[in-house]
């Protein structure tokens, strides 16, 4: 018996290593692939936005406002850091709102991820979600980007007259990318614990069939650890340009409000790696997916037609339609 079970452990540990080695191949090849598509892709692109902005319009578009304000530091931050983010947020999420409540216009409902689900939505827990939303960004990020305008103020570049090349620009986004999908796939797992889950993230998986501004409704601990420094810490490692932060923050919070919207729409990132973490809880951790693999959950994801439909839908036949979800067994 000890036998046996000694072969079955040694068979177990090396399927574990083999899986892992399998993991790290394709994690590499997937990395250089993109790599070179990254290089050739900047090459095209810094030469094409060269082309197309007539030499430094964005440039001289830059001096304009930063004269403006006189070079005030502080306002220029608050402006590119704050204002701009959350008007991207709010005028996004603002269309996303109309249609969970009325129905209306069916272009967006009728691409539903999970259908019969907020169909009308609950306006009682959307008042809710959106007082909170509104509590962490006054009560919460605010202060957190005060603290990184004195960050940012010590490297000394972010207010410079010069702007970045676009060049430098994606570079800096995909260390972004990078950088967040590592630290809010461990916060997020960290806020998943059993004793931190009762007590704070609890609250955010109240949606089971999340909408857009549900993606900051949170405790305001998880919005400092989850939502706000995996976002914040890029740009001040970087020591980046507040042109670039005000840019990334606004993609980070559109990017997120997708995510969680509800709706699987047209030419844009697929919404349903998320939206199943919000069904299943125990699925799908990151943003990217890439640590979930080599974790090991997504395992479950993998094997439903919700990861049949996790691609960019470039047609205008709701993908639900399409990979239907497979008819439930008579009981």
């Amino acid at each position: 018996m000890k036998t046996d079970s000694g072969y079955s452990t040694m068979a177990e540990q090396q399927k574990q290593e083999e899986k892992l080695w399998d993991a790290l191949k394709i994690s590499a090849y997937a990395f250089s692939t993109g790599l070179l598509t990254f290089t050739a892709l900047v090459n095209s692109v810094s030469w094409f936005m060269q082309d197309i902005t007539l030499g430094n319009f964005w440039q001289t578009t830059w001096l304009k406002f930063y004269n403006f304000f006189e070079g005030d530091e502080w306002t220029i931050f608050l402006l590119g850091a704050a204002l701009v983010p959350a008007l991207a947020f709010w005028g996004f999420n603002g269309i996303l709102m109309v249609a969970d409540i009325t129905g209306k216009p069916t272009f967006i409902t009728r691409y539903r991820i999970q259908l019969g689900k907020n169909d009308p939505v609950d306006t009682k827990k959307l008042c809710q979600a959106i007082y909170t939303a509104l509590g962490n960004q006054f009560f919460v990020s605010l202060p957190m980007l005060v603290a990184m305008f004195h960050v940012m103020k010590w490297w000394g570049n972010t207010f410079s007259k010069e702007l970045p090349t676009f060049q430098w620009f994606l570079v800096e986004l995909s260390i972004f990318i990078i950088i967040e999908e590592i630290l809010f796939y461990y916060t997020h797992r960290l806020v998943h614990h059993p004793v931190l889950y009762k007590h704070i993230h609890k609250k955010h998986h109240e949606w089971t069939a999340p909408v857009g501004v549900v993606s900051i409704y949170a405790h305001p601990v998880e919005h400092i650890l989850s939502n706000t420094l995996p976002v914040i810490t890029g740009p001040m490692v970087m020591g980046s340009h507040i042109v670039s932060i005000s840019v990334w923050f606004s993609l980070a919070l559109v990017t997120t409000s997708i995510s969680h919207c509800g709706y699987h729409l047209p030419f844009l990132p697929s919404p349903e790696f998320h939206d199943f973490h919000h069904l299943k809880f125990n699925q799908c951790y990151g943003v990217l997916g890439v640590l979930d693999y080599l974790h090991g959950t997504d395992r479950v994801f993998r094997q439903t037609k919700a990861f049949e439909r996790h691609k960019v839908l470039l047609g205008l036949t709701p993908l639900s339609e399409s990979i239907p979800e497979a008819p439930k067994r008579a009981e």
